[in-house]
């Protein structure tokens, strides 16, 4: 549990439209991390869509239009597995708060995914990012264990971790920059 509540097994993006037996082809992954960042920050860093390749290793390449209705094409590259190109749908832009977007493996219902990345605020200075996905389609039970419980998930970590990494580089040097004056 984290501010803000529990993380259901089934969150509302695999919820919505579900039913018994499709729940078998429903498959999510979530991950979070504490950032010693403020949201504001962390938010800039992770919607600088033209700055992705100077810290982030596993979408290294996005751009597009980031609002709702938008597009984006973005490059994932999950570790140990060549880079993959995708049009992805903004579905949402909540600023500070929530970033979504809806993506397809080659074409509808064979594997859909639902992403979210929410930011909370834990303090002052410290925003707790989570990051899922929630799968749906045909392909899931085939794909699940072998890559998108494994590649695709050290992928999420990997992203979490850089993204902490460069909010928290830029909260020291923003900080620096106010003693100093």
């Amino acid at each position: 549990m984290f501010a803000g509540g529990p993380i259901s097994f089934y969150p509302v993006c695999c919820q919505n439209g579900v039913n018994d037996a499709e729940r078998v082809l429903v498959k999510e992954i979530c991950t979070s991390i504490d950032i010693d960042s403020p949201a504001a920050l962390v938010w800039d860093i992770l919607t600088d869509l033209k700055n992705y390749s100077t810290w982030n290793s596993f979408i290294p390449k996005a751009e597009g239009d980031l609002r709702p209705g938008g597009s984006l094409k973005i490059k994932i590259r999950p570790p140990g597995r060549e880079a993959q190109d995708y049009r992805v749908r903004i579905l949402e832009v909540e600023t500070e708060r929530r970033l979504r977007w809806l993506g397809h493996f080659h074409v509808p219902g064979l594997i859909d995914g639902d992403h979210w990345f929410e930011l909370r605020v834990v303090g002052p200075n410290t925003t707790h990012l989570v990051q899922r996905e929630c799968f749906r389609g045909i392909v899931v039970p085939l794909t699940w264990k072998r890559f998108l419980d494994t590649h695709l998930r050290a992928g999420f970590e990997t992203l979490n971790r850089e993204l902490k990494a460069a909010a928290e580089r830029a909260a020291r040097q923003r900080h620096g920059v106010v003693q100093q004056l």
